[in-house]
């Protein structure tokens, strides 16, 4: 193989002494290219002979002067010299220069405003959709960052490796915290919070419902909750102190100074009074504990009945390690805290075949970061939100970017092919690549600040519906902390760098000589904009089967049957301002004769989640001829299986003729038997072996399983139970169906008369079971608008493209049409090769969709089976909303009358 013939040399050497440095690369390029011609025109001697005489010909005074300027002025970082000699040559970044590029810029866009429109509107909803997106993930990712030394606080959790399934659970027994205090006393600080549902305040005969969380003294050495007024220090030292938020203090006292006064808390028999010492700021939205006020964890009325109780879990400790103690190296020194305190549930284990887990642990005390503990459902008891789909909301935004650049770029080297004479006019006239790049890139800036601009105004005003469409709390507050801020402006540099840049670069890079001949070609440039158009429906594809799938299963876990009949209910919250057993007894008098009301029943824990937000389980363990034995100890009152129609598998229901039913008598379910290990169980002492008779309780029925709570939790088996003396929180009414409309109506006006007091907040029980995957529907919804704008963005973007490239194309057409081609035939032929990516784009996100949602659906015990003809749904509909947005163009070019596309040929 010959070697390929290259030009003089000494020639390239006297050039090189002769040109300025400057412009050395632009003219080697030209006169390269010109030898390459020559060569095959007549012959490498021929071609050297006309390369040395150009060389000779650069020996003219004009480059000699150029040359001497540039060895004698300064030199910019570019190369350029500044020159103020009659050959003047500004920096490419020169405010004059800047200040002409931005007038260029303006005129090109103007002339072409459908471009310009196109861009503009695809950036700004993408930006719009973005804002909210980050905003959303952002207020999640920073829950509990604000307290200083947050590395260091934790909260405690128990580990154990059940042979069924390895379970960890965040609520803890009353002396727990009182004896880490004792046996660790390096610990900075430890501290429990009793949450629950609201508490009764009452202040100068005013009576308010209010998160009082119940907490130690340390509370306020952990946690940098600002505190206005008081001292950390003494704040709750005292039993009888009370710590206020700055919105209570506000609600209770106004404009006065509350510290000092008294406030009474409890109703009845357990109210308490306490005395304000501190006012605390008000916790933000991204924090896991919320509170109106703190009070000390001792005063509750049932502390000295459980503070030695170590099988009872009711609330959650943390732990501020000092900063020489590690994590890992205090979860070792706390296993034999276990085996001090907490033997029996080791045993309990043991007995079941239970074997260490890797780190070597039955049932172990560990620690959950602060910074974790929003996102651990499990640690939570299920309120905590999945870090999983945090990450598939920043996915979404930044795919909703990419497809939006993926359009700009697209139009952008589609609309480089009619600019292409302008860049060589320009080249050929002395501008330099850097100067190109930074005009056409500066178009490029202008367009995505424009779309920047426009998306913050639409995310500005569009703020409160989003809010109300997706239940979130943001604010434009957030907007202006400084990571935010960050987070946007690098958003923004990225997309004008890559959407706007790349264009740029590919522009300034075009040959002169080959752009004037009418020879301009990309390499490959069908490649690159195909691989565009297949990436952006690939990601739209992906997204529109993962909200079919999304919303497959939240639909999936609405009509899963619950073992009870969860239509016609109303539930009621009682509050606390009314004792709920008089309330229950007075409205089934009210009710009584009422033919629209079929029964009438009390509970503490409601099902679903109604308008008080409050979501409480209890459960109690115990051993059962010698089997640990742990099931949610429910408490109800009669008439509770006929309202939610349960009917008995065993036995029969609690009886108003039998009198032991309101102490001494359960139903359990059918799980629960079974655990028990008994086939017939009616009739048998159901409590712990070391209990006495009388301390037990006799089963008088089993019922079938039902969900007492969400299908994405634990199901566990259930003991029902009467008390007289326990606290009705929840009422439920069933109601006929033909009195369903107005039912709501008709109870508000009887709560009024028999709790004039406590606010009627009833809700029907089907719609607060609804409520339980509010984070799935959220999925769903926020996944369905992604790809909705995604296909929109890339139906515009092919839009554009299908018009740019049938431009191109006229003349083909034309020529296919002169030769009998039919207009059908031409449609076919335009629109085939996006089809084609569109099918490619499909075969990609289909296989990543069921691998994403298959794995998803994972986290669920109850879920869908993916079907095929999701997928076939979703290709379908790309292939054919594809042809619909080329098919405008496509018909529009095959009526041209091939002579005007002809008539310059």
């Amino acid at each position: 193989m010959k070697n390929t013939p290259q030009p003089p040399a000494w020639a390239d050497r006297l050039l090189k002494a002769l040109c300025p440095p400057y412009l050395l690369e632009e003219l080697l390029g030209d006169l390269h290219e010109q030898f390459a011609e020559q060569v095959a025109e007549v012959g490498a001697p021929e071609a050297r002979r006309f390369y040395v005489l150009e060389v000779i010909r650069f020996c003219r005074p004009y480059f000699l002067k150029r040359r001497a300027a540039y060895l004698a002025k300064p030199v910019s970082k570019a190369g350029i010299p500044n020159y103020s000699s009659a050959y003047p040559q500004p920096h490419s970044l020169h405010p004059d220069m800047l200040r002409n590029y931005l007038k260029i810029a303006f005129r090109n866009l103007w002339k072409s405003k459908g471009y310009a429109a196109i861009n503009v509107v695809g950036l700004s909803v993408a930006f719009c959709i973005c804002v909210f997106l980050f905003l959303t993930a952002y207020l999640q990712l920073t829950y509990d960052s604000f307290h200083k030394d947050g590395n260091r606080i934790f909260q405690t959790y128990f580990f154990a490796n059940d042979p069924e399934k390895a379970t960890r659970s965040g609520t803890m027994p009353l002396p727990l915290a009182p004896a880490l205090k004792a046996d660790y006393p390096e610990l900075e600080a430890v501290t429990r919070v009793v949450a629950g549902r609201k508490s009764l305040v009452e202040v100068n005969g005013k009576y308010f419902d209010k998160m009082v969380l119940q907490t130690d003294q340390d509370f306020l050495k952990i946690f940098s909750f600002p505190l206005i007024k008081g001292s950390r220090e003494t704040a709750l030292r005292d039993l009888s102190s009370i710590v206020l938020s700055e919105n209570m203090a506000a609600v209770l006292f106004g404009s006065q100074n509350p510290i000092g006064k008294t406030v009474q808390i409890g109703s009845d028999a357990n109210k308490r009074q306490y005395v304000v010492t501190g006012i605390a700021g008000d916790a933000p939205n991204n924090s896991t504990i919320q509170y109106d006020a703190l009070i000390r964890v001792e005063s509750s009325p049932g502390y000295q009945a459980g503070k030695d109780n170590w099988s009872s879990n009711s609330h959650t400790v943390y732990v501020k390690l000092p900063a020489r103690i590690g994590k890992a190296a205090f979860e070792d020194r706390l296993k034999s805290f276990v085996q001090k305190y907490l033997q029996n549930s080791l045993d309990g284990l043991k007995k079941k075949g239970a074997k260490p887990d890797q780190r070597g642990d039955l049932f172990a005390l560990r620690l959950q970061n602060l910074s974790d503990v929003h996102f651990d459902r499990e640690i939570a008891g299920g309120r905590g939100t999945p870090i999983a789909l945090v990450y598939t909301i920043l996915a979404i935004a930044f795919f909703i970017l990419l497809i939006a650049s993926i359009n700009f770029i697209n139009l952008s080297i589609a609309r480089s092919f009619s600019r292409a004479r302008e860049v060589g006019v320009r080249k050929s006239l002395g501008a330099l690549k850097t100067q190109l790049f930074v005009q056409i890139w500066g178009e490029s800036t202008v367009l995505c600040l424009a779309g920047f601009l426009v998306g913050l105004l639409l995310a500005y005003f569009l703020l409160p519906q989003f809010n109300a469409a997706f239940d979130a709390r943001l604010t434009f507050d957030h907007l202006l902390q400084p990571g935010f801020i960050g987070l946007i402006l690098g958003v923004f540099a990225l997309v004008t760098l890559v959407a706007g840049g790349y264009p740029a670069w590919q522009m300034a890079r075009f040959n002169a000589v080959e752009v004037l001949k009418g020879k301009l070609s990309l390499k490959r440039p069908g490649v690159l904009r195909n691989s565009l158009i297949v990436t952006q429906f690939a990601l739209s594809c992906l997204l529109a089967c993962c909200t079919i799938i999304a919303a497959q299963q939240v639909d999936y876990l609405r009509t899963r049957p619950l073992g009870f009949q969860k239509e016609q209910v109303i539930s009621i919250p009682v509050g606390n301002q009314v004792n709920g057993r008089q309330v229950l007894g007075r409205l089934r008098n009210k009710l009584a004769t009422d033919p629209s009301v079929v029964a009438i029943t009390g509970t503490n824990v409601n099902i679903g989640r109604g308008m008080d937000r409050v979501s409480s389980r209890s459960t109690s363990g115990y051993t059962y001829k010698g089997k640990d034995v742990s099931s949610d100890w429910l408490l109800v009152d009669y008439d509770y299986l006929k309202t939610l129609h349960i009917k008995p598998l065993q036995g029969r229901d609690f009886d108003r003729a039998y009198s032991t039913d309101s102490t001494k008598s359960v139903v359990i379910t059918e799980s629960m038997a079974k655990m028990i290990g008994e086939k017939n169980p009616v009739g048998m002492l159901l409590g712990d072996d070391a209990d006495s008779t009388d301390a037990k309780s006799r089963i008088i029925g089993v019922i079938p399983d039902f969900h007492l709570y969400s299908l994405a939790d634990e199901n566990r088996p259930i003991t029902l139970h009467i008390s007289n003396s326990e606290t009705i929180h929840y009422i439920f009414i069933r109601v006929t169906p033909q009195s369903l409309a107005g039912s709501m109506e008709k109870l508000k006006k009887v709560w009024q008369e028999v709790a004039p007091q406590s606010e009627f907040i009833g809700t029907f029980m089907d719609e607060n079971v609804n409520a339980w995957y509010q984070n799935e529907e959220r999925m769903a919804q926020i996944c369905s608008l992604a790809s909705g704008i995604a296909i929109l963005l890339s139906c515009l973007g092919l839009f554009a493209i299908a018009m740019m490239v049938i431009e191109q194309r006229t003349k083909e057409i034309g020529i296919r049409k002169v030769m009998g081609a039919s207009i059908p035939n031409i449609i076919v032929v335009l629109s085939r090769d996006f089809v084609k990516l569109v099918l490619i784009a499909l075969l990609i996100a289909i296989p990543i969709a069921w691998f994403l949602m298959n794995t998803w659906l994972d986290n669920y015990l109850e879920r869908i089976h993916i079907s095929f003809w999701v997928f076939a749904g979703v290709g379908l509909s790309a292939i054919l909303i594809a042809l619909a947005t080329v098919s405008f163009q496509t018909v529009k070019a095959a009526l041209v009358n091939p002579v005007k596309s002809l008539r310059s040929e």
